[in-house]
């Protein structure tokens, strides 16, 4: 018989992102020990591309992107004011390349609405119309390109993730920032369906081990058609994915949409236990 999911998304009566991190942990200790002996260590791919050719079309390329983009920038500041009032920018620490932080800027195009706990919803429940618009449109990406520019992030590679998910990869798919973080790191066959954090991490991973301008070159090609794909954007700006919580013992990504169910147990018998004991 297979163990129940849950949707923890759509749990409620504890903090959303406190108890994601209760969940996480108690998968962690339950299945990353396996999934790192089963797994194929990483060999990041080092050329002179990689260490400079790559770099210097990242500046020329972004600083012209920075350039053309700016009357649009414009006009998405004013709407953002208008739609979610001040401030209009985003900042998060994000990790880049060697696991070291950066600053990641955006656009905002969330409500800071809570429940009644005081916590924020999830970021499904609070995003705006225009923000969904920004979303499936990828005009949020925009601002990256300053992240570009100074050598935060590429034009292509790992798309920079949360630092709740650092204690959450395994070995394998730590290896992800070997590289500069990047816009987009888009799968060279397309399909019709949602990927998986395990596709995806695995893709982040061919890309670490074949880097090259040639490579590059596809992949940009790829992201124009996946910028021009209603469906594929439309994917991309919902929320249907879920975070990324850990592992099964064979690998498979666990997504905050279908969490086995003794995970969830275990992280409520812990909160309850604090809140009994008056720890917050």
């Amino acid at each position: 018989m297979e163990e129940k999911l849950v949707d923890i998304d759509e749990l409620e009566g504890y903090p959303h992102i406190p108890f994601m991190a209760e969940v996480a942990s108690f998968i962690a200790a339950d299945t990353l020990e396996q999934v790192n002996r089963i797994s194929a260590p990483v060999t990041p791919r080092v050329s002179f591309y990689s260490k400079y050719g790559k770099r210097a079309l990242d500046i020329l390329l972004s600083g012209g992107a920075l350039l053309v983009t700016a009357p649009i920038n414009l006009v998405l500041a004013v709407c953002t004011y208008f739609d979610v009032g001040r401030p209009i920018i985003f900042k998060q620490q994000r990790t880049g390349k060697d696991d070291k932080p950066f600053t990641i800027i955006k656009f905002r195009n969330m409500t800071n609405d809570t429940d009644a706990n005081g916590e924020l919803l999830p970021a499904k429940d609070r995003v705006t119309k225009f923000g969904e618009l920004v979303r499936k449109t990828s005009l949020d990406e925009l601002l990256n390109f300053w992240s570009v520019f100074k050598g935060d992030m590429s034009i292509i590679g790992p798309r920079p993730l949360s630092q709740g998910y650092d204690t959450r990869y395994s070995d394998r798919h730590k290896r992800r920032n070997a590289v500069r973080p990047g816009l987009e790191c888009p799968f060279l066959t397309p399909t019709d369906h949602k990927r998986t954090w395990t596709e995806q991490f695995e893709n982040d991973i061919y890309y670490v081990e074949n880097l090259s301008f040639k490579l590059d070159i596809q992949m940009v090609l790829a992201l124009v058609r996946m910028v021009f794909d209603r469906k594929s954007s439309a994917t991309r700006g919902s929320a249907m994915r879920g975070s990324f919580m850990g592992y099964d013992t064979e690998g498979n990504s666990i997504n905050s949409k279908h969490v086995p169910e003794k995970y969830v147990r275990l992280a409520m018998e812990k909160m309850d236990a604090k809140k009994l004991v008056g720890v917050s």
